[in-house]
């Protein structure tokens, strides 16, 4: 059984979701969710620290087999926050590299397109199109919860594709 692991890189909240894929399953189901939570008055020393320790602890209570993280874009307004969450974005690597763990780098296009059908989703509309999917009686939250399940839903499904 495949489990793949979203995560939904951020200096102050990490979201994960963890998602498994039965053997000739086409549709993945949701197994875990949360989101990792940094002290944003911390150094970003210790932030990225923090970081790394709680998602080896992660990997090591969920055990997946696969990782999947949005690819890095930056925005051309925005050129710092690209920068720092390449930051989170690294220790991420590290620590799936560290558990052998292959990585799935996606699009945020894909990600949104694949789990509301339009490339260019706010938020809101991925949070809902979460809860409808994965049927939870509540919508995900914070955000980076949701985004960090459309991930692993997303690598979940190219997977299943892969299969066929």
């Amino acid at each position: 059984m495949a489990r793949v692991l979203g995560i939904d890189p951020g200096l102050r909240l990490t979201g994960y979701g963890l998602v498994a894929l039965a053997p000739k399953a086409l549709e993945p189901t949701l197994v875990e969710a949360g989101v990792i939570r940094l002290t944003a008055s911390h150094s970003l020393e210790r932030r990225i620290a923090q970081l790394h320790s709680d998602l080896v602890d992660l990997i090591g209570e969920l055990k997946p087999t696969r990782l999947a993280v949005e690819k890095l874009y930056a925005h051309y307004k925005h050129p710092r926050t690209a920068i720092l969450m390449g930051h989170a974005r690294g220790v991420i690597l590290l620590a799936a590299q560290q558990h052998g763990l292959p990585i799935d780098h996606l699009p945020a296009t894909e990600v949104k397109r694949a789990v509301t059908g339009h490339g260019h989703a706010s938020k809101g509309q991925i949070q809902r199109a979460v809860q409808s999917q994965c049927r939870l009686a509540q919508l995900p939250e914070p955000p980076d919860v949701a985004d960090a399940i459309a991930i692993a839903l997303t690598s979940a499904r190219r997977l299943a594709t892969a299969r066929l």
